[in-house]
């Protein structure tokens, strides 16, 4: 039977609109299955401990289980390619690191890119770091400490989990912004630099605040600055790094993103009900004895700190010639 073309022309259209309709449909009616939450370290970890805060979470508020699995390798690598080449559907996130922005120029030739090819859902925690030395360092300020560094060049041993680690470039940022001249030493992990920082040999470290605290109360290592813009609540009394090299900022970011192309009804209902969980007091509460501070905000305004972190610690990297071990 032939058709009018009129009405050919209706039928076409209105198919034409299916694909949309369903779309939103299902986008409305999200999550009907249970979801998988990446996150690319081991069990224990930051990233790990933050996803099963989270999971649960979003699972009560949801109505589906928010399944953590840990898909540790290649410093996160191997789970972000996972989920970055899922389908973009909300089924599959990333719980991200500082990690993710330090890897994006650290490694060549990886089969994704980093900032183009995820949809940032929202921001959970920014972790200060702690720019502490061994007692054996005379300098009790960083003016001081500058001044010693300076005076002693190539002397004093920066200790750091490996290169290309948070703690690794967060030095490297120092020593360019202030030229000083440290000698970098890279251990396998945080655990083994602590112990050489607590035995003296080695005398500076930019570590996590919440892998230092009972030290640096201890007495066993001296803060000198947090690395944040402003001052932690967990050392009230430790001035913030930019008070005297206006400008330095270095933090650990932890977030959540999703496939490029993940429907913006889904983004935004998931951003909606983090943003919830970092204001509830008691999961707040939480998030805090990590020794973070909450990180609110929109899906544009994650990814616009997305961005800034991979172009700032690019630049580092370049500077630095930094390589992965």
């Amino acid at each position: 039977m032939k058709l009018p073309r009129r009405r050919f022309l209706h039928l076409a259209a209105g198919a034409a609109v299916l694909p949309t309709l369903r779309r939103s449909a299902s986008a409305l009616d999200y999550p009907t299955r249970p979801v998988r939450l990446l996150t690319g370290f081991a069990a224990g970890g930051p990233s790990d401990i933050l996803a099963r805060l989270i999971g649960p979470w979003l699972s009560q508020r949801l109505g589906q289980a928010f399944v953590v699995e840990n898909r540790p390798g290649a410093a996160s690598n191997v789970a972000t390619e996972i989920v970055l080449h899922s389908a973009a559907d909300g089924y599959t996130l990333l719980v991200i690191t500082s990690a993710n922005t330090i890897n994006a120029s650290l490694y060549e030739g990886l089969n994704f890119n980093f900032v183009a090819d995820a949809a940032p859902v929202a921001g959970l925690i920014r972790v200060p770091q702690v720019l502490e030395v061994h007692p054996s360092v005379p300098a009790q300020t960083v003016p001081e400490f500058i001044a010693y560094a300076k005076a002693n060049p190539g002397k004093l041993n920066m200790a750091s989990a490996g290169n290309g680690t948070a703690q690794h470039v967060a030095g490297e940022l120092f020593k360019f912004m202030t030229g000083v001249d440290m000698l970098h030493v890279p251990y396998r992990g945080q655990a083994p630099a602590i112990l050489d920082m607590l035995s003296g040999r080695d005398q500076v470290m930019f570590d996590t605040a919440p892998n230092s605290l009972q030290y640096l109360k201890a007495g066993t290592l001296r803060a000198l600055a947090v690395t944040t813009a402003t001052r932690f609540d967990g050392l009230p009394d430790v001035p913030a790094l930019a008070e005297f090299v206006p400008g330095y900022e270095s933090s650990a970011i932890y977030g959540v993103v999703a496939p490029k192309a993940t429907p913006g009804e889904i983004i935004a209902r998931l951003n909606s009900e983090i943003n919830a969980a970092l204001a509830d007091p008691r999961m707040k509460e939480r998030f805090t004895d990590l020794g973070g501070m909450v990180l609110p905000g929109t899906p544009a305004e994650f990814g616009k700190l997305i961005a800034e972190e991979t172009e700032k610690w690019a630049k580092v990297i370049r500077a630095a010639n930094i390589k992965p071990e």
